[in-house]
């Protein structure tokens, strides 16, 4: 097996995901087959019940796995599906050893983090079967809990079958005078080595590109030829890092060192999916009315969103990020359409709301998702079917009127995590509707994640009062999607549909918005 494994030094946030992704994505239009694993230091199962200013946004997968936002990455720069299996916690190894304990799995044993924990990790990564197994490490390499981690991928590098190849991401600052500083770097590379673990490759994360003299510092003090020396500038947009990194031949120096043999190249290739997000022609702005816009990564997977549909129109999206909490009418009427994202707990929901309301009386191009798609619903409940105290009984649980409410099997949990309705789920879309006019077909399967839903005793009332439910989940008669029919575009749905969005396959709900706007502007026939 080929395994590549990037770590971080300095400090975290600088961008190890994106960079993980670049290179799973540069190896794919190589033709390799490439499988990305995230590992997480922290004790938490997953990333579940985390607030999204503690750690950004909880990104979904098929199978209902909570991960984190970096498989978010990977699944859009590979436009591939991925499994709950792809993220390791340390949470969730201790919980699989412990139980394993428990059962008498190890019954005389002593049980130790060697070579129990550290099995445990080889044992997950090596279920994974593919050309190339990208393995990405959280946070950086002086973590405590990181150390584990670094001690099992160590053990792997030294088994004979095995093909290992360490890169290293380490930040270069630039200093008042303009001088990129190494020393950082060199002390992460320091801290790398005292763990047993030479790194082959360093790619220097900073303002600029580096400079050679700070190519010929790290390469001299850190053990690596110059040419294995990369930089990763701060880029107009994350989707240029794949070319940036084949322009420093990248990929050359990663099949050179893992000995891959030449394969037939992927057919799409990644700069020209990227060509049409930066050549635009268009430009328009979305307002985004949430409760975490000051952390733009609680909503990222929206905001990539976004990206896709505005490269299929040429089109530049400008992302107003509005609280709910400070809205005014005089604000909205500055965006050209209004998004309500997802989000849990009462605050904002009045500001929500109102913004809901101003798009559906003003004929403003609206997209609801999750609990926008629950307030969409309130609102009309409230102004047009003159339920006056409509809610969730989410924020008001002795509400009269409960036209949103607890999903039956979610009654009694006492438990916060992986216990939402969660993952790809039906959809049974009906005909001569918005919705089927944008996915072209009757059945689809979309990502969900919350434990709300309408209360079917308000459904016909809705239906009655003009509001269309054009998505059904048919099985559980769950509404998945609504819209309403002459307005220029007012559509909300249940599930999050921009976490299968990829620059090959933008999301249908988001590529109906930005054309929807467009065309309200003149811009689009």
């Amino acid at each position: 097996m080929k395994y590549i494994v990037v770590t971080g030094g300095v400090l975290s946030g600088l961008g190890k995901g994106v960079t993980t992704a670049s290179i799973g994505r540069i190896l794919k239009d190589r033709g390799y087959d490439v499988i990305p694993i995230k590992i997480d230091g922290y004790v938490n199962v997953d990333p579940g019940t985390m607030n999204p200013y503690e750690h950004g946004e909880v990104y979904v997968l098929d199978d209902g796995s909570e991960c984190d936002l970096d498989l978010g990455h990977y699944e859009r720069f590979l436009n591939t599906n991925l499994t709950g299996e792809s993220n390791i916690t340390t949470g969730s190894i201790y919980k699989t050893v412990i139980e394993k304990e428990r059962r008498g799995d190890y019954l005389g044993k002593t049980v130790q983090v060697i070579p129990h924990i550290t099995d445990e990790i080889k044992n997950r990564i090596k279920k994974f079967k593919a050309d190339i197994v990208l393995i990405e490490v959280g946070g950086t390499v002086g973590d405590i809990e990181n150390q584990v981690f670094i001690e099992a991928l160590r053990q792997m590098s030294r088994e004979p079958s095995n093909g290992f190849l360490f890169v290293h991401l380490a930040y270069v600052p630039t200093i008042i005078t303009g001088e990129q500083k190494t020393k950082p770097t060199q002390h992460s590379v320091k801290e790398l080595l005292s763990m047993g673990i030479q790194p082959h490759i360093i790619i220097g994360r900073s303002e600029q590109r580096l400079t050679e003299d700070s190519k010929r510092k790290i390469a001299l003090f850190c053990g690596v030829g110059g040419e294995d020396v990369l930089s990763d500038p701060t880029l107009s947009d994350t989707y240029l890092v794949p070319m940036e990194l084949v322009r420093q031949n990248l990929d050359g120096i990663i099949t050179r060192k893992l000995g891959l043999k030449p394969t037939a190249v992927y057919t799409s290739k990644w700069e020209h999916l990227v060509e049409k997000i930066i050549n635009y022609k268009h430009e328009i702005t979305i307002g985004i009315v949430g409760k975490y816009t000051g952390l733009e990564d609680a909503y990222l997977s929206i905001k990539e969103s976004f990206k896709h549909a505005g490269s299929v129109f040429s089109c530049k999206i400008n992302l107003k990020w509005m609280e709910s909490d400070e809205l005014s009418e005089k604000d909205l009427s500055t965006v050209d359409g209004i998004l309500v994202p997802g989000g849990f707990g009462s605050r904002g929901t009045s500001g929500k709301i109102e913004a809901i309301r101003f798009a559906r009386e003003n004929d403003m191009p609206f997209l609801g998702l999750c609990f926008g798609f629950q307030l969409a619903v309130i609102e009309y409940a409230r102004n047009v079917c003159k339920l006056k105290d409509a809610n969730t009984t989410e924020v008001d649980e002795k509400t009269n009127h409960p036209v949103i409410d607890f999903l039956p099997e979610q009654r009694g949990i006492d438990k916060k995590g992986g216990t939402m309705r969660l993952g790809s789920q039906p959809c049974r879309i009906k005909p001569n509707t918005l919705a089927y006019s944008l996915y072209k077909s009757t059945e689809i399967s979309e990502r969900h994640r919350h434990r709300w839903e309408v209360n079917p005793q308000y459904i016909a009332l809705l239906e009655d009062n003009g509001l269309v439910f054009s998505g059904v989940h048919q099985e559980k008669n769950l509404m998945e999607i609504l819209e309403i029919p002459g307005h220029s575009y007012f559509i909300a749905s249940q599930f999050h549909p921009e976490f299968k969005s990829r620059l090959e396959k933008p999301a249908p709900l988001f590529v109906g918005f930005v054309n929807a706007i467009l065309k309200k502007k003149g811009k689009r026939l």
